[in-house]
């Protein structure tokens, strides 16, 4: 089925008889104020995806007796399903239900920073600001401008670089806040992402490790650069940031939070999980606190592009296949699975009622969240190949 020249349209109705409704439970010892962080159970059609075709974004999906509220078509039919649109839309319905619940909710997102723009269904060389998409965010987090994640201490290659600077000074242009994470170590390497990041008012961190395996406070510099005295109540106050991922070699929960709370980021950014079981509100706003006593920001993040088996929501007899919508395992991390992220039965684990992952971050006190996993459009783009460098 070749890509015409208007998009076909994708319905989706609420049907009636959609009656294999989605189980729900709350996470044992999770969030006691309210039911969040829960497991889920869906059952979901089958779906397969076939490549993009020219870099365009659209994918062929192929129908098999779906029920109607899904995005694909009744069995034996196909149809063209544009995936930077269908994520747009998922990171607009989280900003959505987030801010219903909390409006200064912030919100995050991390790379994917091609959804920023709309290409032309006709002409691709012809682009505009995905409007509705960047104002329901506040601000980006690009890995590896400046230093490059797959070969730390070493800038990625020029093409891709100006690419990503491109994007990236895009983005702050529109009035989002862009945040730098690169890789590597040293104080010169460090003093040079800072320099480099704030001629262009970007915000920047470095860490040796990649993002979701950061477990050390910068040993370099001692106190943060812009070290600021003053409460910071806002995204656009952000002087500096931190970011814990992997909090277990800290010990209980208060020694973890008394850890971070000993330094004067203005903003920090963890795992809503420590161990087994999610920080109590009372660890979230230790973590609200500077060393001086100034109010900061404490963001958790939260993946909307993979599922790992290690999750709350994770059931024994989950796997690849099962529920549909788990596709196959991620290359470098064989526990984690790539997701069918427009499929509703994903979504309502994600977003959209009072079980939801979102809504257990909100209710556990966050100030906002950095939403990991939106280039899982690139996997099926790539016809279920891996795709980790921005695309054009």
């Amino acid at each position: 089925m070749p890509i015409g020249a208007e998009r076909l349209r994708i319905f989706r109705s609420k049907l009636a008889s959609f009656v294999a409704p989605i189980a729900l439970s709350v996470i044992a010892l999770g969030f006691v104020a309210c039911p969040t962080m829960t497991q889920a159970q869906q059952t979901e059609p089958t779906s397969r995806q076939s490549g993009g075709e020219n870099g365009t974004g659209f994918v062929r999906i192929q129908g098999r007796g779906q029920p109607a509220d899904d995005l694909t078509p009744t069995t034996g039919t196909e149809v063209l399903l544009d995936l930077r649109e269908e994520m747009r839309k998922f990171v607009q319905s989280i900003s959505r239900y987030a801010r219903r619940h909390r409006p200064n909710f912030s919100i995050i997102v991390q790379d994917g920073m091609e959804l920023l723009e709309k290409r032309d269904d006709v002409d691709e060389t012809r682009t505009s600001p995905a409007r509705t998409y960047i104002r329901s965010i506040d601000g980006i987090m690009a890995q590896g401008l400046f230093y490059d994640i797959k070969s730390p201490g070493k800038p990625p290659p020029p093409d891709r670089q100006r690419g990503l600077l491109s994007r990236a000074d895009f983005a702050r242009k529109n009035g989002l806040k862009v945040f730098t994470l690169d890789f590597g170590e040293g104080q010169k390497l460090i003093d040079s992402t800072y320099q480099q990041a704030t001629k262009r008012g970007y915000i920047s961190t470095v860490s040796n490790v990649p993002f979701n395996d950061i477990s050390q406070l910068p040993g370099y510099p001692k106190r943060p650069f812009g070290e600021n005295p003053n409460s910071v109540v806002s995204l656009g106050q952000v002087k500096n940031f931190v970011i814990v991922s992997n909090s277990q070699s800290y010990g209980r929960e208060d020694q973890f939070a008394l850890k971070l709370h000993d330094n004067n980021y203005d903003m920090v950014v963890v795992d809503v999980f420590h161990g087994r079981k999610p920080l109590s509100r009372q660890a979230v706003e230790t973590l609200k606190y500077k060393k001086m006593g100034a109010k900061r920001l404490a963001f958790a993040y939260m993946d909307i592009g993979t599922a790992a088996s290690y999750s709350f929501y994770w059931k024994d007899n989950w796997r690849e296949g099962s529920p549909p919508w788990i596709n196959a395992p991620v290359r470098e991390d064989p526990d984690r699975y790539n997701i069918e992220f427009w499929r509703p039965g994903w979504k309502q684990i994600i977003t959209g009622n009072t079980n939801s992952y979102i809504y257990g971050l909100i209710a556990q006190g966050f100030d906002g969240v950095i939403i990991t996993g939106v280039e899982a459009f690139k996997f099926f783009e790539g016809g279920g190949e891996e795709e980790t460098q921005e695309g054009n």
